[in-house]
């Protein structure tokens, strides 16, 4: 691309750093903020420098948050019995979305991943054991990646907690809806055989 403003090209060039953007699809968004009005754009920009700068990690859970603790961790109506373990906060993010889970959070920042040179202590482990010692949790549910990284992760956090008092489950996995059958991989398909419901729960599910 040949740019007329050296300005131009530079706000190009660090949009396209973003993950999925382009040089073409930086383009139209630099071309989009020249045509919005400049207090527009000052709000923009100045929300994203203030989130970046301000932005704390919950001392509890690892999720984003404003304050030393996030809002999760601090709100008495969560079930505090229980904690689900996620990969990332974008997984925060998707299951609170689904309002179907009401209890804490707990972000490891990435799965097992040996030949990535992520082991145990880049993750947040040692953190969720220190956690189910201080708070009275009695599950652990784990929503990590139906992946090898992923149940190896939950393998090896199991090993660690295996000495308290608390049940690890991990969420179904099975067939997505809408989804064909001949289709689905053959892990996911033995996997929907071995955790079927009874045809009144599934109807109970579906009617809801």
């Amino acid at each position: 691309m040949v740019f007329s403003s050296k300005l131009v090209e530079d706000a190009v060039q660090e949009f396209s750093k973003l993950p999925g953007i382009g040089k073409k699809t930086a383009l139209r968004l630099v071309l989009q903020l020249l045509r919005m009005h400049e207090t527009e754009v000052d709000g923009f920009t100045t929300a994203i420098a203030n989130m970046r700068h301000g932005i704390k990690f919950c001392k509890e859970c690892h999720n984003v948050s404003d304050s030393e603790i996030c809002g999760i961790c601090v709100n008495r109506a969560r079930n505090r019995s229980q904690v689900c373990v996620v990969e990332t906060i974008r997984d925060v993010i998707a299951i609170e979305s689904t309002q179907q889970y009401n209890g804490l959070y707990h972000v490891l920042g990435g799965i097992l991943s040996p030949l990535d040179g992520i082991g145990p202590d880049q993750l947040n482990i040692h953190t969720l054991h220190d956690r189910v010692k201080k708070i009275e949790i009695t599950e652990i549910i784990m929503a990590l990646s139906p992946t090898i990284e992923g149940d190896t992760t939950v393998y090896y956090i199991a090993r660690q907690l295996k000495d308290l008092p608390v049940m690890i489950t991990t969420i179904a996995r099975g067939i997505a809806f809408g989804g064909e059958l001949e289709y689905a991989d053959e892990m996911t398909l033995a996997r929907s055989i071995a955790k079927r419901l009874p045809v009144e729960n599934y109807v109970n599910v579906q009617g809801k």
